[in-house]
């Protein structure tokens, strides 16, 4: 028997294109039923009783339950053929904030925990599926109001349920001249992606550090904002960062503190022009020189924005299937990339970035990095395109050819989830997954050679190729090692666990920590954070507690837990 959902009742896009990805990448990663479960410490009764209770504050047909239970999974699962899925026992959609407390009052009257996103679109981390088997999928999507868009202040504060997608429309249909910045896929949450610390390509890509004013519903149900958001009626509730006393805004991100149910974040005023820059070299050893000429290029800066670069396997990820350039067993042989590099007119690093603003200036900082690139980077080939709207007007975003805009202006897209099939085999089986171990390394040359030199005896030992990017900023780059697989293989199964394993291993001796984490990976990483025997930890833990007395909010997440499961047996053996 295999489950056959359906969405009909309750589908999760009002966008055609993004409905059917949503529908067909659940329905699709399904390789065994799905089985109930109960909450832990919870018997059926009980969450009969509570079920009951939650469709009477948010209606039946937003209590989802069952085989349609398909969406609230992680479908990219490493575990699954062993019985170690994480499957929620309900999921709970509510519309607005009272819903919402009412949820958290029924929950916390059954000891029932929550996991809560807000789009599930955190794939490669696990999606929406709760850290504890059991818990009840609280789905914030439908609480999707764009409160409002300011484009004097080029700020924006939205519910939970907003897609970068939506707010990009939203300014595009009410002609508002800012560009919101986007990740590589747009279906996902502005704020589950600004929570997780996720990052764009525009110059406010690192979300999180434009966040302004936060409100947010704590377990018992009580609302609390923070900096001048918390002061009634303010005009600076999201200008200005600034507080009166210690700053919470930091408490929310990766958390399980509370539910945030609204964000300010800081948009990019629209620029009156835009040069789409790349650069290229040919050579693995050369991702040295990239970073020892563009990170001092980010800290005094003349490139005042995300560099991003990619190695020639990401691209092939982009253009096609594995089995297309190279059919034979183990990695892609040195002399086959080389080959492909000749062919399709790529670099073994292939850097892209943006320069906005005045024309004149937009050139002027290009000028000078030509001249920084000719002497320290010869063997590099940079090319520079601008593209600008008349004196006194601001540059369309979408005038701009996508190949040299796209999301690097704002306009979201779901141009990168064909990556995840790489792979699959050409006879049209398999299911495309992929799972990513995500360091933070400092933006040193030698440091980033060094860990892609490990990382690709890691991945290549399994007979994986190295597929990665990585985000240069100031002082560190936020380096992605992605394996894609086929979730039907196990062979390839067994091969990303020990590639992330070994990786991870690396990392820790190096002191490197990964920017986000997979579910099942959140206590090992937590694990890193051990200074003064994990001092860290106690304090979240004692905060946790203060709030959150029942640990009803996410347990686990980012290895926090409350102390009913920190403390009682029965409880760790259900995890």
């Amino acid at each position: 028997m295999s489950p056959t959902p359906t969405f009909k009742h309750s589908a999760a896009y009002t966008n055609d294109e993004y409905q059917s990805t949503h529908y067909n990448l659940f329905k699709d990663s399904i390789t065994a039923p799905l089985k109930p479960v109960l909450p832990p410490g919870v018997t059926r009764y009980a969450l009969d009783a509570a079920i009951l209770q939650y469709m009477a504050i948010v209606g039946w047909d937003q209590v989802v339950q069952g085989e349609a239970l398909t969406e609230y999974i992680d479908p990219y699962e490493l575990n699954e053929a062993e019985g170690k899925r994480k499957i929620p026992s309900v999921a709970v959609r509510p519309k607005n904030v009272e819903e919402l407390r009412k949820v958290l009052a029924v929950s916390d009257e059954y000891s029932i925990p929550v996991w809560t996103f807000s789009r599930g679109k955190n794939l490669g981390y696990g999606g929406p599926a709760p850290r504890v088997s059991g818990s009840v999928a609280l789905d914030l999507h439908r609480m999707n109001k764009i409160i409002e868009v300011n484009a004097e202040f080029a700020y924006a504060v939205v519910e939970p349920g907003v897609t970068f997608t939506e707010l990009y429309e939203y300014c595009v249909r009410n002609k508002l001249k800012v560009m919101p910045s986007v990740p590589s896929l747009g279906w996902g949450s502005v704020v589950g992606n600004t929570l997780d610390r996720g990052t764009g390509f525009t110059p406010t890509a690192t979300h999180h550090q434009h966040i302004c004013g936060i409100e947010a519903m704590l377990a018992n149900g009580e609302v609390v904002r923070t900096g001048q958001f918390a002061v009634s009626g303010s005009p600076n509730s999201h200008l200005s960062k600034f507080t009166f006393g210690p700053s919470i805004e930091g408490l929310f991100l990766q958390s399980n503190l509370g539910i945030v149910t609204k964000l300010g974040i800081w948009l990019t005023p629209s620029p009156q022009a835009f040069m789409s820059c790349s650069f290229s070299m040919p050579d693995l050893e050369d991702v040295e020189t990239i970073v020892d000429v563009f990170g001092p290029l980010r800290r005094d800066g003349l490139l005042p924005n995300t560099v991003y670069v990619s190695n020639v396997i990401e691209w092939l990820g982009m253009i096609g299937k594995r089995e297309e350039f190279w059919s034979q067993p183990g990695p892609i042989p040195d002399w086959r990339v080389k080959e492909l590099q000749k062919e399709l007119g790529l670099g073994y690093w292939n850097v892209k970035f943006g320069l906005y603003g005045a024309p004149d200036v937009i050139r002027a900082h290009f000028n000078e990095l030509k001249k920084i690139v000719e002497k320290k980077a010869p063997k590099g080939q940079l090319t520079g395109e601008i593209f600008a709207a008349k004196d006194g007007e601001v540059l369309d975003a979408a005038s701009v050819p996508e190949q040299h805009g796209g999301f690097f202006l704002g306009i979201p897209s779901l141009w990168s989830l064909p990556m995840v099939k790489f792979r699959l085999p050409k006879n049209g089986k398999g299911i495309g997954s992929h799972y990513d171990y995500s360091p933070i390394v400092p933006s040193s040359g030698k440091a980033v050679l060094e860990w892609v030199k490990v990382a690709k005896t890691i991945c290549e030992a399994e007979s994986f190729d190295l597929f990665c990017d990585f985000f240069m900023h100031e002082r560190h780059v936020i380096f992605v090692n992605m394996m894609t697989f086929d979730k039907t293989n196990p062979d390839h199964r067994s091969a990303v666990q020990t590639i992330f394993q070994n990786l991870f291993e690396e990392g820790k001796k190096r002191g490197y920590s990964k920017y986000r984490s997979h579910i099942n990976a959140m206590d090992q990483v937590a694990s890193l954070y051990d200074f003064n025997d994990h001092a860290y930890r106690r304090f979240v833990e004692t905060i946790k507690d203060a709030l959150d007395p029942k640990g009803i909010l996410s347990p686990g997440k980012q290895g926090i837990w409350p102390k009913r499961f920190r403390t009682d047996e029965k409880l760790k053996a259900h995890l």
